[in-house]
């Protein structure tokens, strides 16, 4: 690369990568965003587990290998970095210009802490500002100078390359002799390790830096090394270009797969696990069946932990067995964890060299989108899961981060992500419920038969920790919509149709179940009929509604026996009896109750416009009623009687002193009438608040009956009004005395 105003120098970047693996293939995707010129590739790995302890002299008889050619370039500027573990944020001229002006032949990246022998801390020299510790994961330097540095190996490949540069920079003479110096404010290198609070996102208008707020430095390479690759990540999903604010997704459509372009689809198994009992299974199973997949290249295996879901499970079967390739049961009898049970799903599509994806889905997940599937696999990742929420809640199935022992922690972008506001392909720590694995995965990197158990970790759980282990990526996308998961809490399996009562735990489930496709039609095409004055007639409940509700009670089986003496109700005696069962006997009254307040109090307040629903027994309805109580308490006996009785005391005492007045004026004022503004309360109230069919009618007998009167009405206009004219209260009190007493 040669930069117009550096046109004498030369940049060629050196790395050690050795495997292509998703940390690399990131690096790469950075390094030809800004045209830099990479080397290095191939060689099997030899330099020992650097994750864990110390290690990496491979990297350093690489470099001296490829520095032999290059030792007489005196305008080569060679920029030697790692790649699993490294972004580049900015572009070749911007190092270039950085490195000239800190003045040094040779510049290694620092860090705030010393690695591998604490020991040599004391030789390091003072610094009054910024890292005092080198860090081997970046160095930057003229060709013939770098080669007199990596000239001097002749340790192992598995012996430590950060402790052969450390003692050469501590060798004073070298370093003087060779101007060796550190990037101590991270003018080029970010080293993330202890630096994590120091850095946060700059969002440009085509791309995000990543900016050092300690030093106020924007650093070109960033780098995640011990244990800061998941913060790496997420810095990842931004930087330089995967996604800022004006542009959205800049990486998204990268290497994408068009199923469209291919001979045949890819062959898939899906693995279906049922591990707790969960509602609307049946809707789950039909959601299946309906994927826009071929079904002749599904394989299905079922797991199925639950008793209580062998019915289900037994109708699927009878429904389906013949639509997918295969079909495949597991039950309650073979006594499976939830782990073991996992890893005979994905065992299956391992085992199977025609298996190209697996596909994990639990049970809660209810895919909305058909697409679902054929989406992810175009998606091209080698572990890929859909976004699904659960209703109304931040609830879903990935984590953004980690705590420091490995379990929930919500990252910066969580919410958005959740939400929709920040839309793409983003890499996450951990994910659950849903995921796609590409077949070729499980049979390399994830060839090991048990990633569902490990110690006391939940399965998905496990899982992931394996996948991160071996710098897996693992992608959640919101690009579109996909579905929800279900809350699989308070489901009581006791009952014969058991999902009639999750109205409160999954109300989208429970509408799109029971309540008929045309009842919104009501509200937007008056669609309903009137066979008779004040009759109406319209759909609220699907025939499958109907059916549960009718299996339901013979199930129960109790009927009254059509008697007039009835236990179940105030008195014990029914005046109109018939054979029936109430909700509350089988513990639907709650539910019933909310139904009518959702479903058909709209529908009444359409038809019969003015008069309002009141569900009795409602807790949320006996509260309003107290809170109305204590409300109108409140303002008859605190607000309006004292703006009243200051009237009063005004009128009777100044303007006249009938007997007859003052006892006229204190019936109509504080036993018939109210004032205006607490007319209109109560108005609101009860018409707003509560929906009392009681509360109503004595509204509308005290408002239409009592304070009606043209003459009431112009007694509170001129007592509120005209005041201060008692020749005019003088005619009104004359008028009523005689044409009303």
């Amino acid at each position: 690369f040669v930069p117009p105003s550096l046109c004498l120098v030369l940049l060629l970047v050196l790395t050690v990568a050795t495997q292509e693996t998703d940390g690399y293939l990131r690096f790469m995707q950075s390094a030809n965003y800004f045209n830099y010129t990479v080397l290095g590739m191939g060689e099997e790995w030899r330099g020992g587990d650097v994750g864990r302890s110390i290690g990496g002299g491979q990297k350093v008889r690489l470099l001296k290998e490829a520095m032999e050619a290059l030792t007489d370039q005196e305008d080569l500027v060679v920029l030697s970095v790692d790649s699993y573990d490294l972004i580049f944020a900015g572009g070749p001229e911007e190092i270039l210009r950085k490195f000239q002006e800190a003045n040094h032949k040779v510049l290694f990246a620092a860090e705030g802490l010393i690695w591998p022998d604490k020991r040599l801390q004391e030789k390091y020299p003072s610094v009054r500002s910024g890292k005092r510790f080198l860090n081997s994961g970046g160095v930057i330097g003229y060709a013939p100078y770098v080669n007199k540095i990596v000239e001097q190996w002749n340790l192992h490949e598995n012996d430590d390359d950060q402790l052969f540069y450390t003692k050469i920079y501590l060798d004073t003479f070298q370093r003087e002799t060779l101007n060796i110096g550190l990037d101590h404010k991270s003018q080029i290198f970010q080293n993330l390790n202890g630096a994590i609070d120091e850095v946060l996102l700059k969002f440009g208008t085509k791309s995000a830096r990543v900016r050092n707020t300690i030093y106020d430095t924007l650093p070109v390479v960033i780098h995640g090394n011990a244990n800061t690759k998941m913060y790496l990540n997420y810095l990842g999903n931004y930087i330089p270009n995967t996604w800022n604010y004006e542009r959205g997704c800049g990486v998204c459509d990268h290497n994408m797969v068009d199923l469209s372009q291919l001979k045949e689809y890819p062959t898939v198994m899906v693995g279906v696990f049922i591990e707790q009992p969960t509602p609307f299974l049946s809707e789950f199973f039909q959601r299946l069946v309906t994927l826009d997949y071929p079904k002749d290249k599904l394989n299905v295996f079922v797991h199925n932990n639950e008793v209580y879901h062998e019915r289900h499970i037994q109708k699927f079967w009878e429904e389906s067995k013949d639509v997918f390739n295969s079909f495949k049961v597991v039950g309650p009898e073979e006594n499976l964890s939830q782990g073991q049970a996992r890893n005979m799903g994905m065992g299956l599509c391992r085992k199977d060299p025609g298996c190209d994806f697996y596909l994990s889905m639990d049970s809660d997940v209810m895919l909305t989108n058909r697409q679902t599937l054929k989406i992810l696999i175009e998606q091209n990742r080698k572990i890929i899961g859909p976004l699904v929420t659960r209703h109304g809640k931040l609830w879903s199935n990935f984590w953004g981060a980690l705590s420091l022992d490995g379990y929930y922690a919500r990252s910066e972008d969580y919410i958005d992500i959740v939400q929709s506001k920040r839309v793409g392909v983003w890499n996450i720590p951990y994910m659950a419920h849903i995921y796609l694995i590409k077949g070729e995965v499980l049979r390399n990197q994830l060839k090991e038969r048990n990633h569902f158990v490990l110690e006391k970790l939940d399965p998905d759980m496990a899982l992931c920790r394996h996948a991160r282990e071996l710098g897996m990526f693992m992608y959640i996308t919101n690009r579109r919509e996909f579905g929800r998961i279900i809350s699989t809490a308070n489901f009581n399996t006791s009952h014969y149709n058991s999902d009639l009562w999750q109205i409160f735990e999954n109300p989208v489930d429970w509408k799109e179940k029971y309540i008929h496709p045309n009842y919104t039609r009501i509200f937007t095409e008056n669609y309903l009929e009137e066979p008779c004055p004040d009759v109406f007639w319209f759909p609220v409940f699907t025939e499958r509604a109907c059916d549960e509700l009718v299996e339901e009670m013979e199930h129960y089986g109790s009927w009254s026996g059509g008697n007039h003496e009835d236990k179940r109700i105030t008195g014990g005696y029914e005046t109109v009896p018939t054979d029936d069962i109430h909700m509350k006997q089988i513990g639907y009254d709650k539910e019933w109750l909310h139904f009518i307040r959702e479903f058909i109090s709209p529908v009444t307040l359409k038809v019969f416009s003015g008069y309002y629903t009141k569900v009795c027994n409602d807790p949320t309805t006996v509260t309003s009623t107290i809170i109305l109580h204590q409300l109108l308490y409140y303002i008859n006996y605190y607000i309006t009687s004292i703006i009243l009785h200051q009237l009063l005391y005004y009128i009777i005492y100044y303007i006249t002193s009938s007997i007859i007045l003052q006892h006229l004026l204190y019936y109509y004022i504080y036993y018939i009438t109210t004032s205006i503004i607490l007319l209109h309360l109560l108005y609101y109230i009860i018409y707003y608040i509560t929906s009392s069919i009681i509360l109503h009618q004595l509204f509308y007998y005290i408002i239409y009956y009592i304070t009606s009167t043209i003459i009431l009405h112009h007694l509170l206009y001129y007592i509120i009004y005209y005041i201060t004219s008692s020749i005019i209260l003088h005619q009104l009190f004359y008028y009523i005395n005689y044409s009303i007493t």
